[in-house]
C-alpha cells in the first residue's frame, strides 16, 4: 500500500514539474534567422540560414526565467549565389567541415519598456565564445485551436572578425570587399507545448 501510494506521488511531483516547464516548439515555417553584411563598401549582400533548431522555456507570463538554445546548421547557408555560398562555407569562412553548427545559449531576459527585452548569453562560431546581447521584441501572444502561439523579434550586431571568419579583400578605393560587421535577424514563431 505503501509503496503505490509512494509511487503515485513521485509521479504527480514529475508531472507537475513537467507542466511547468514553460515549453515551446519552434513553428519553422513561420520563422527565420537571416543576416546582413556590407559589400563592396556601398551595397549590402542578405543571406539567411535554412536549417536551426530552437529551444525556447520559460514559466513567466513576463519571461523573467526564459532560456532560449539555438543551434544553426553553417551548411545551410543561403545568400542566392552559389559561388559566394561555396566560399562561405569553405575554410575562408564558416569551414563547415570541422564546425557544422553556430549556437547561442540565452540565459538572460532582461525587461525593458513595454515589449522590448533585452537578450544576452553566449554565441558560439566556429571555435569562438563570446557573450552576446539581442535587442528583443516581444511580438505578443495568440490563442488558436492547436494551442497558444508567441512570436519575437531579435536583432544584434557582432564583428566577424572576432570569430576567425577573417579573409579581407581590399576594393581599390578602399575598405572591404566583405564588411567586418554582420547584423543578425532572427524572428520568431512558437506554439505551447501540450
Amino acid at each position: 500500500m505503501r509503496k503505490g501510494v509512494l509511487l503515485t506521488v513521485i509521479l504527480f511531483m514529475v508531472s507537475s514539474a513537467l507542466g511547468q516547464t514553460g515549453g515551446w516548439n519552434l513553428d519553422k515555417a513561420h520563422s527565420s534567422i537571416r543576416f546582413t553584411i556590407a559589400h563592396m563598401v556601398v551595397s549590402e549582400v542578405n543571406g539567411r540560414f535554412g536549417d536551426f533548431g530552437i529551444e525556447f522555456s520559460s514559466s513567466r507570463d513576463d519571461f523573467a526565467d526564459g532560456s532560449v538554445n539555438i543551434a544553426i546548421k553553417t551548411g545551410s547557408i543561403n545568400t542566392d549565389n552559389a559561388g559566394r555560398d561555396n566560399d562561405l562555407k569553405s575554410e575562408n569562412f564558416f569551414d563547415v567541415q570541422r564546425f557544422p553548427e553556430i549556437r547561442f545559449t540565452g540565459d538572460s531576459f532582461e525587461k525593458g519598456e513595454g515589449s522590448k527585452y533585452k537578450i544576452t548569453g553566449d554565441l558560439t562560431i566556429k571555435d569562438v565564445t563570446k557573450r552576446v546581447s539581442f535587442d528583443a521584441e516581444y511580438r505578443g501572444s495568440v490563442k488558436t485551436q492547436r494551442g497558444m502561439v508567441i512570436a519575437w523579434k531579435a536583432s544584434t550586431v557582432i564583428n566577424r572578425f572576432d570569430y576567425g571568419l577573417k579573409w579581407d579583400r581590399m576594393v581599390e578605393a578602399g575598405g572591404l570587399v566583405a564588411g567586418e560587421t554582420v547584423t543578425v535577424n532572427i524572428s520568431l514563431e512558437l506554439r505551447k507545448q501540450l
